[in-house]
């Protein structure tokens, strides 16, 4: 029988998404460096090279990745041979306390974007708790972990469907994704769940992006199963599509095509598709009642050397001398550069506004839209000489 300490496993919980939020899998930072080094679009070429860059510097900042420091989705399993030191918490229960740290920690404090009331009020609750927790009781005498933090901007992208038993899925895929459009931010990976009862199709989805990068190896050796053969099969279709790094076009919109699958009905076949995001987090851990997972830390080294240079062609504004007249010589496809002050708002900042004209309010004291950007974003709060905290490569 092995003794799991509940303060391990709560430390190790904080401790892992404190280090997701900052540090991609290498794995990821590979792919997307061969991607870069292949592709032929300029504009996708410059975005790769930006997610990258960015990549480095969260890295080297220990800050975090992306502005959208995500939803926390959490795979425990638990060895028939384990118990807990003590018993006055659940897992869920533990699982949410490490949350809560990792989300409060002052030296890199993490966006908060749970909201509790979904179909009414929509009140954050501050900590980014609850986590989402699936819990299975396996053989053994350790705890496995897999957890990730999902944005919502490729979470919301999820595709579920019915299918007859006789239709195509990568048919479905193909025709699907283009519906989808670039928020989901790639490149990145499909999850695919097919089979069970439509509910376990999506958790099937879900933890398949769990699973390292590695079609490429797939690929070189030759896809022997039926889901092998469907992972490059989808693979070569969705990046056939043309839709590229940010939707900019270009060669490379998926890194992987990800697939797992169960037995279901035989007059079903469920399928769920869930897109993960250039802002790919998550990591993998046991505990065998030693003490807290170490997860070690990537070298810096292990990034590519990429630079992004400001082009002859690049147009530079600045945003305080702004003016509706100067923006009609922009044209469409131009890189922008942009320096001065912005504004940054989101859906809540947006409809507040909205309300407040049509209310005959007027804006909130202090607040001077005349000739100004919004950038829409919801930046994670800043520290330290920052003056406004990590806002990502990726966000329009």
């Amino acid at each position: 029988m092995t003794v799991i300490r509940q303060q391990d496993f709560i430390d190790s919980i904080e401790d892992s998404l404190q280090f997701i939020s900052y540090y991609h899998p290498l794995d990821y930072v590979k792919a997307v460096e061969a991607a870069y080094n292949r592709e032929e679009s300029q504009a996708a070429k410059d975005a790769m090279a930006q997610i990258l860059i960015n990549s480095r510097m969260s890295a080297e900042g220990k800050r975090p990745l992306c502005q959208d420091t995500g939803i926390v989705t959490c795979f425990v399993k638990i060895g028939m041979q384990v118990q807990f030191d003590k018993h006055d918490l659940t897992v869920q229960q533990m699982v949410d306390e490490g949350t809560r740290r990792a989300y409060l920690n002052p030296d890199n404090p993490l966006r908060a974007s749970i909201v509790s009331d979904p179909a009414g009020a929509r009140i954050n609750t501050k900590d980014n708790t609850p986590a989402v927790v699936h819990i299975d009781m396996v053989a053994g005498d350790k705890i496995e972990v897999m957890i990730a933090a999902k944005g919502g901007g490729s979470e919301n992208k999820s595709k579920m469907v019915m299918l007859n038993p006789s239709d195509d899925i990568a048919e479905w895929v193909v025709k699907t994704l283009p519906t989808m459009g670039a928020g989901w931010c790639p490149p990145g990976m499909l999850g695919i769940g097919i089979g069970g009862t439509a509910e376990k199709a999506g958790v099937l989805a879900k933890e398949s992006l769990m699973d390292p990068v590695d079609i490429q190896e797939l690929i070189a050796r030759g896809p022997e199963t039926t889901e092998e053969k469907l992972r490059v099969d989808i693979y070569h279709k969705v990046n056939a599509l043309g839709i590229g790094a940010q939707g900019l076009g270009g060669l490379t919109t998926v890194v992987d095509i990800k697939i797992k699958s169960m037995p279901t009905h035989a007059a079903s076949k469920p399928v769920v598709m869930i897109p993960n995001c250039a802002a790919t987090r998550h990591a993998h851990f046991y505990l065998d009642g030693s003490g807290p997972a170490e997860l070690k830390a990537p070298k810096l080294e292990d990034w590519p050397k990429i630079t992004w240079e400001v082009g002859a062609d690049t147009r530079r504004v600045n945003m305080d001398e702004l003016t509706k007249e100067s923006i009609l010589d922009w044209k469409v496809g131009e890189t922008v550069l942009l320096s001065g002050k912005m504004l940054t708002g989101r859906d809540a900042a947006h409809k507040r506004i909205q309300t407040m004209l049509q209310n005959g309010e007027g804006l909130p004291e202090g607040v001077d839209l005349t000739n100004r950007f919004i950038y829409y974003v919801g930046p994670v709060d800043a520290v330290g000489d920052e003056v406004v905290g990590p806002a990502g490569p990726t966000t329009a």
